[in-house]
């Protein structure tokens, strides 16, 4: 370090009276403050310099404590961006699903077994329109396996309306989808999951292409866009071959049953009304047998993201206890990091203070040193998780950014650190005597 600027003498006393401060004297203070911390700042620096070893090593605990803590807060905001995007693509409030019901007891599956269940037959009286109720969209899915040149592979087929498409948020990302006049012809026509598309054709386009699903042959017309995998359906449907619903009665299952009937309310609040609706309306078609039920979605999707929360919080207390852990342990360095120097620099210090300088300076010096410190191992860590978020942001429905309080808490933490365990070696420099310093 290089040497303390001596003080200017006092004014001279004239008869006794106290000096009265003068404009030039504040000037003077306040530049004497503000080249104390540059030389205190800029000593920091050299001092750093002179043990890279200890430093770097003191630097990379720092700068891992602040790195974790800028990615994990701002991967986790992306993560639950990710996974709301992923519930609203869902489509599910409002919904209620209509499915058959698994018997219980030994009384209800005899009972059962005299009811055809939930099949094709039943959409005339079941979707019959009603008030509360927006649209019905009947689905039937089986296991399947589609032949190519290349080789089979075993998947889904499904049998969907063509309005399945707009309420059920499946976009189209090639083609076409089903249409009215696809379901009237009952055309062969399909439409493909991306993720199956990808499997069977590569990178090709399959529009206009011919496959053939158990023995059929559907002519492809489009391909969903990439779906988040959310449900089963959104799985399969993804992975699947959607063909239209009734095609899929006259060609892939000669007993017409359905896998279930979504009902799109018009508000939640009809839940009740439209449930009772719907049962009433399977029971007559099931000759007075109740053999089906009532499968609230929303209400299903809304304890799902609850316990998606709760997950979360349990993963951010894990991953916020670990990089507390090895900003702690930075902190630590810069303790060691201190003491040393103090060990070293004890002549420097008595030289300081005979030359004038007081506890307070000498207690501010150390203090600045050791946050700027741990300001260098903040902005390293800050670049480095920056970089790492903008490599990762593509990943991510709307990008990943930093977030903002991880970032300043990062910082707060690391500076907080740095003057809690530089408190002690400044302290035993500030009350160290000039004497036994150069003795």
């Amino acid at each position: 370090m290089s040497e303390l600027t001596l003080r200017s003498p006092g004014p001279t006393l004239v008869d006794g009276d106290l000096p009265a401060p003068t404009p030039r004297g504040r000037r003077l203070a306040f530049g004497h403050r503000m080249a104390l911390i540059w030389e205190v700042v800029t000593g920091g620096l050299v001092e750093l310099w002179s043990h890279k070893l200890r430093s770097s090593l003191t630097l990379t605990l720092l700068t891992l404590g602040v790195f974790a803590l800028v990615v994990m807060t701002s991967v986790l905001d992306g993560v639950v961006d990710k996974i709301a995007t992923g519930f609203s693509g869902l489509s599910f409030d409002g919904t209620v699903k209509l499915i058959q019901k698994e018997p219980e007891t030994t009384e209800e599956a005899k009972r059962f077994a005299m009811s055809p269940g939930l099949r094709y037959e039943d959409l005339g009286r079941l979707t019959a329109p009603h008030e509360q109720i927006r649209a019905f969209l009947p689905r039937a899915q089986k296991g399947s396996t589609v032949r190519l040149a290349s080789g089979n592979e075993r998947t889904w087929t499904m049998g969907v309306t063509p309005d399945y498409f707009p309420w059920m948020n499946r976009a189209i990302g090639m083609g076409r989808g089903l249409t009215p006049d696809d379901a009237k012809r009952r055309s062969p026509v399909a439409v493909v999951g991306a993720s199956l598309a990808s499997k069977l054709f590569g990178g090709a386009d399959p529009v206009g292409r011919t496959i053939t699903v158990d023995g059929q042959n559907f002519q492809i017309v489009g391909v969903l866009a990439p779906l988040q995998v959310m449900s089963e359906d959104t799985y399969l449907d993804g992975n699947g071959v959607l063909i239209p619903l009734e095609a899929y009665m006259d060609r892939m299952d000669a007993a017409h049953r359905l896998s279930g009937i979504y009902v799109k309310m018009r508000s939640k609040r009809d839940l009740d009304e439209v449930s009772a609706v719907m049962i009433s309306r399977a029971k007559q078609a099931h000759h007075g047998i109740e053999d089906i039920e009532i499968e609230d979605l929303a209400a299903e999707i809304l304890k799902a993201w609850k316990n998606f929360e709760d997950q979360m919080r349990g993963w951010a207390v894990v991953l916020y206890s670990l990089a507390g852990t090895v900003l702690l342990v930075g902190g630590v360095g810069v303790l060691s990091v201190m003491l040393i120097s103090f060990s070293d620099r004890r002549f420097e210090i008595g030289l300081r203070k005979s030359l004038g300088a007081t506890d307070q300076e000498i207690l501010v010096q150390f203090l600045l040193e050791a946050v700027v410190l741990a300001a260098l191992g903040a902005l390293v860590g800050t670049v480095a998780g920056a970089m790492l978020c903008e490599a990762l942001s593509s990943k991510f429905p709307y990008g990943l950014v930093v977030n903002p309080m991880g970032l300043l808490t990062a910082w707060a933490i690391a500076l907080l650190l740095s003057l809690v365990f530089g408190l002690y070696p400044a302290l035993r420099a500030a009350r160290l005597s000039p004497m036994e310093a150069m003795r």
